[in-house]
C-alpha cells in the first residue's frame, strides 16, 4: 500500500475523478511535482494538473485524494506514515 508520504515522481498515474471533468481519464508518468501540482507526461505532451479536487489512481490500483497530498514534496515526505 502506498503511503501519502511516498515519492511520486516516476510513477504512472491516471485521474479517476476531478472537479474539472475534462481531466478524468488522463494518464501518464509523473515527471515533476510542486506543492499544488503534478506534471505528467502523456501521449499528448506534458500536462500540469492541480492536485486539489482531483483523485489520482496509481499502478497498484490505490486511489489517493489529491487534497491529502497537496503539500510541498519535501514537507510531505518528512511526515511519518
Amino acid at each position: 500500500m502506498m503511503a501519502l508520504n511516498s515519492e511520486f515522481i516516476g510513477m504512472q498515474t491516471s485521474i479517476v475523478d476531478s472537479t474539472n471533468k475534462s481531466l478524468v481519464g488522463m494518464s501518464g508518468k509523473i515527471t515533476h511535482e510542486t506543492k499544488s501540482t503534478f506534471t505528467i507526461s502523456t501521449n499528448h505532451g506534458s500536462k500540469v494538473i492541480p492536485k486539489q479536487h482531483t483523485s489520482w489512481k496509481f499502478a497498484n490500483d490505490q486511489v489517493i485524494n489529491g487534497d491529502l497530498i497537496a503539500k510541498r514534496p519535501e514537507d510531505r515526505i518528512k511526515v511519518k506514515a
